[in-house]
């Protein structure tokens, strides 16, 4: 769903003339009005309407604590609202104009939110179709998201979960490889399969798909022939999975 702005609504605010104040539900209302107003809809989940005031707020009252602030809420309006992009954009935004705001580990936080979400549809959407055709880029911008908060902002209320989030998102593209890697098994594209298993051992150990990538290897190379190639990621799979070892053998 999109959140439309009400143009001719701000076009009214910005041009001041152009249209009879009596269509402007914001006339003569103080900054903390309208702001309160806004946050009111975004409590009760009216996400556009919040967006409405906000924009409203900001152009009105350009300058302030309640501009500044109406710029972050309308970032989590849209977050709220299921519309990643305009998320991303307005946090950036804020970013831009504020980069010394105490606010800005949040903004960072948003995005990554955002991105994450974004990652989790693509990834839901990819069940179906070919898995090796689609990049996980809105998965890795999370997670730098994420990771600038950890490293620009360590004691920040935000780092602990960011830190939580970024294991959560290597999990998720370490089986994005997995999948990629099944899609070339099923098609007999063993050469492929080993170097997308090879890939998440090297990239992306302690994640929950390294048993399966080292299998996937094992059988890949079994079936190109290259026993030697097997056998190392046979033992590599039974010294630190011993349990899923056996249970392969099984």
């Amino acid at each position: 769903m999109r959140i439309v702005t009400p143009l001719l609504f701000l076009l009214g605010l910005l041009l001041g003339g152009c249209s009879s104040l009596d269509d402007d539900p914001t006339a003569g209302w103080s900054a903390s009005r309208i702001y309160n107003t806004a946050k009111d809809y975004l409590r009760s989940g009216n996400y556009e309407e919040a967006v409405k005031y906000f924009e409203a707020l900001e152009a009105r009252y350009p300058f302030g604590r309640f501009a500044e602030q109406a710029q972050l809420e309308i970032a989590y309006a849209y977050y709220k609202y299921d519309e990643p992009d305009l998320a991303i954009a307005a946090a950036d935004r804020f970013i831009k104009l504020h980069p010394r705001h105490r606010n800005v580990p949040y903004a960072y936080y948003l995005k990554g939110l955002a991105n994450l979400n974004r990652g989790h549809a693509m990834i839901d959407r990819w069940l179906p179709r070919d898995y090796a055709s689609n990049d996980a880029k809105p998965l890795i911008e999370a997670f730098r998201d994420f990771k600038t908060i950890v490293q620009r902002w360590p004691e920040s209320r935000y780092a602990e979960d960011a830190r939580k989030r970024m294991i959560h998102i290597r999990n998720l593209l370490a089986r994005h490889e997995l999948l990629a890697a099944d899609y070339y098994m099923r098609r007999g594209a063993w050469l492929a399969a080993a170097k997308r298993g090879s890939y998440i051992v090297e990239h992306y150990q302690g994640s929950t798909s390294v048993p399966e990538a080292l299998r996937i290897m094992v059988e890949s190379y079994q079936q190109l022939g290259l026993e030697d190639l097997a056998r190392d990621a046979r033992r590599v799979l039974e010294h630190n999975f011993p349990d899923q070892a056996d249970k392969d053998e099984g």
